[in-house]
């Protein structure tokens, strides 16, 4: 049976502000050309796979900027959860099965009645 933990509610907006970080990076950079400055395309087919790349127009100084902030808020929030004084009770396995739980504190916890 899994352990309950209860978490700080800080710890868990925190974590649950991370994932939204994320998520908000990873889909912007999808969203933006491959390189930050502009490149030319380039077609590599001498290497164990082709590689291609269309032209980049590079990114703007707003997108730059967004990233930049996307990134710092990222990391502001990486430490915050990993350096919380929650974790100064936990040692070993426990710590580390804590931190885990942490992760998806977030999601909706599954019934064991489902079929009921």
């Amino acid at each position: 049976m899994a352990t309950p933990y209860d978490f700080p509610s800080d710890l868990l907006a925190g974590q649950e502000e991370l994932h939204q970080v994320r998520a908000e990076l990873s889909a912007l950079l999808k969203r933006l050309p491959w390189a930050v400055v502009p490149l030319d395309g380039f077609s590599d087919e001498g290497g164990w796979r082709k590689v291609e790349r269309p032209a980049s127009p590079g990114w703007t100084a707003d997108e730059q900027a967004e990233v930049e902030k996307l990134r710092r808020r990222e990391h502001e929030l990486a430490v915050f959860v990993t350096t919380h004084r929650y974790w100064s009770q936990f040692t070993g396995p426990d710590g580390i099965d804590a931190r885990s739980r942490l992760k998806h504190a977030h999601e909706a916890p599954e019934s064991k009645d489902e079929d009921a």
